[in-house]
């Protein structure tokens, strides 16, 4: 038996979706006739997508110019 507290629960995914993924959700969602805009579920797993592909790439974000 595991010691106590040693089991996580709830929280975020450990997993970031792949482009090609967050493309087949949304395109699924899309031809289902369900929301794909600012804030839906498929535009966060994009957003998620690209946020991870950009940290495994090692990118950061350009600094302001202005």
């Amino acid at each position: 038996m595991p010691a106590k507290g040693t089991r996580s629960t709830g929280g975020a995914a450990k997993n970031t979706p792949t482009p090609n993924e967050a493309s087949r959700i949304q395109s699924t969602q899309a031809k289902g006739g369900n929301d794909t805009g600012k804030g839906s579920f498929p535009s966060r797993i994009q957003g998620a997508a690209a946020k991870g592909l950009n940290a495994a790439a090692g990118a950061k974000a350009p600094k302001s110019t202005k």
